[in-house]
């Protein structure tokens, strides 16, 4: 009976052993194929979300500042005909 245990143990550890490589690959495959991913998306010259709202924020500006010059040359316009 006691070699049956020894058995059971020994496959057991086994098991756990297996299940430790396992894991060990999977965080192995998930770290390379991130990796791996970053690389693809820096080579496709995409912005951060950070760079895309400071030149979205800075084109708002651009739109504002340009309304209020169409504004003032329309009023010195109007101005010079009176």
């Amino acid at each position: 009976m006691q070699s049956r245990n020894k058995v059971l143990d020994d496959i057991s550890q086994l098991m756990t052993n297996a299940m430790g490589v396992a894991q060990g690959a999977k965080q192995e495959a998930e770290t390379a194929m991130s990796s791996m991913m970053d690389r693809w998306l820096a080579d496709r010259d995409f912005v951060t979300r950070e760079e895309f709202d400071a030149v979205r924020a800075m084109a708002q500006k651009a739109r504002e500042e340009n309304a209020a010059l169409m504004a003032r040359i329309e009023a010195l316009e109007g101005s010079k005909k009176s």
